[in-house]
């Protein structure tokens, strides 16, 4: 029997930068969940690595959910422009 199945290496990493009580942050959670995306979650008040991250990507505002896919950063994504940067790194 072959095996077909994609090895977790061969998938993007997916990292979301959060904070607690960010409501965009818990849909968006749910959003990946839902797409069977088991992200990296990275929470920019405990990880300054992590807060400083986001700045860079965010003309310096610490401005969450920002998730990463691979290479490409996203701001508040929808779930079209999740789908959208999979497919680019596919």
């Amino acid at each position: 029997m072959v095996d077909t199945s994609v090895e977790a290496h061969d998938k993007p990493q997916v990292i979301l930068y959060w904070r607690p009580g960010c409501g965009f942050c818990v849909r968006l959670a749910r959003t990946l969940d839902a797409m069977d995306i088991e992200p990296e979650l990275r929470n920019i008040w405990e990880e300054p690595d992590a807060a400083a991250f986001v700045r860079s990507v965010n003309r310096g505002n610490e401005l969450v959910p920002t998730l990463l896919v691979g290479d490409i950063a996203l701001s508040n994504p929808s779930p079209a422009e999740v789908s959208e940067a999979l497919a680019k790194l596919s």
